[in-house]
C-alpha cells in the first residue's frame, strides 16, 4: 500500500489544457491536476492500495477464459476486450492450464462442464499454483458440486446478462 506521485512538465500549448482529470482504474485513481505554482507542472497522484507498486496499477488486466464452447468464447473475448481487459482464451483445461502458468493473469472465467479435464479439476490446479488470483465459474448448468464451489470465488449462469459478469470481474480485480 503506498501512494506515488508523479511530476511532469506541462506544456504550454493549446493541445494540453488539461487542469484537472480523474483516471479510473479498478482499485486505482490517477489524479491529474495543474500546480498553482510557477513552475507550470503537471502533478499526477496515484494511490495505489494493493500492489504498492505504481506499475500495477496502469498495467492493463489479464482474465483467462477457458471454455470447450468456441462461439461463446469468442463473444466473451469481445465484450471484455471492450471493456479494457486483456484476454486470453482456451478452449479446453490443459490449454488453460499452460496460459496461466506463462502468462500474469489477474482473473479466470471458467467452463465448468469440459471434455478431459473438468472446470473443477482446472481450478484445483490453478489453486495449487496461484492462490490468490479469483476464479469464476461460467456454466450453462445452474448448480455445480459443492466441492468446487468452494474453490471458486463466484459462480454465473451462461444465462445471466453479459453485465453481471462485466460486474463480477470488476469486484474481483
Amino acid at each position: 500500500m503506498g501512494k506515488t506521485t508523479i511530476f511532469g512538465y506541462k506544456s504550454n500549448s493549446a493541445s494540453f489544457a488539461v487542469n484537472a482529470a480523474t483516471i479510473l482504474i479498478p482499485r486505482h485513481a490517477l489524479i491529474l491536476k495543474s500546480s498553482t505554482d510557477a513552475s507550470s507542472h503537471l502533478r499526477i497522484e496515484s494511490t495505489v492500495e494493493e500492489s504498492g507498486n505504481w506499475m500495477d496499477a496502469v498495467r492493463q488486466k489479464t482474465v483467462l477464459c477457458v471454455d470447450d464452447e468456441a462461439i461463446g468464447l469468442r463473444v466473451r473475448k469481445i465484450m471484455l476486450e471492450n471493456h479494457g481487459l486483456r484476454v486470453l482464451t482456451a478452449s479446453d483445461g490443459q490449454q488453460g492450464i499452460a496460459l496461466f502458468e506463462q502468462n500474469s493473469v489477474d482473473l479466470v472465467v471458467l467452463d465448468f462442464y469440459m471434455p478431459g479435464l473438468n472446470g473443477g479439476q482446472v481450478a484445483a490446479e490453478l489453486r495449487r499454483r496461484r492462490p490468490k488470483v479469483p476464479i469464476i465459474f461460467l456454466s450453462a448448468y445452474f448448480s455445480l458440486p459443492s466441492d468446487a464451489l468452494e474453490i471458486a470465488d463466484a459462480f454465473i449462469t451462461k444465462g445471466e446478462p453479459p453485465e453481471v459478469l462485466i460486474e463480477k470481474i470488476e469486484q474481483l480485480m
